[in-house]
């Protein structure tokens, strides 16, 4: 009696024939290459969310420094119309009273820059905010006290553009 032609061994306890593949058979080849295509394929999407996460910390990097630059460049120009508001005589004028509306308005733009004007007096002097330019006996203040701001500083902390120029008190000894 002649045999079926089967795929694979018989099974003599059930008369079945196995088919399951074997290590070779073109079935297994096909079942570990898409496994490898699922991992190259999940490893492209995480190196994918990997540069979106990168890239979105340098562009804030990027932002934050061209902030930074535009701001640097205004506080010249601060400077100079402080300058110029120095020398108006105390005589009301148009020209002046201009000339103090831009400067506020350029204040207000490095304030929404990010970089508020330090120009406080009377405060304790604090390294990180003040640079010291000059000091002076001051009897009737505690030592290191803020008294006179002559240029403004810009920023705080990590996000300062450049510190107060101040003068502080000290005590005759």
């Amino acid at each position: 009696m002649a045999s079926p032609d089967h795929s694979g061994p018989e099974d003599t306890r059930s008369g079945t024939t196995n088919t399951a593949p074997g290590p070779n058979s073109p079935e297994s080849d096909s079942s570990a290459e898409l496994s490898q295509l699922e991992d190259r394929w999940r490893r492209a999407v995480a190196d994918l969310d990997n540069l979106r996460k990168r890239y979105t910390r340098e562009l804030d990097r990027e932002r934050a420094a061209e902030r930074s630059r535009v701001a640097g460049a205004w506080v010249p120009i601060v400077d100079d119309l402080e300058r110029a508001l120095a020398h108006d005589g105390g005589q009301p004028n148009a020209v002046i009273e201009g000339v103090r509306t831009i400067l506020d308005q350029a204040v207000k733009v490095l304030d929404q820059l990010g970089y508020a004007r330090d120009d406080q007096t009377g405060v304790p002097f604090n390294p990180q905010r003040h640079e010291v330019v000059g000091v002076v006996d001051a009897p009737d203040t505690a030592p290191g006290i803020v008294m006179e701001v002559l240029r403004a500083g810009y920023g705080e902390g990590s996000n300062q553009l450049r510190p107060a120029a101040v003068v502080v008190s000290r005590r005759e000894e």
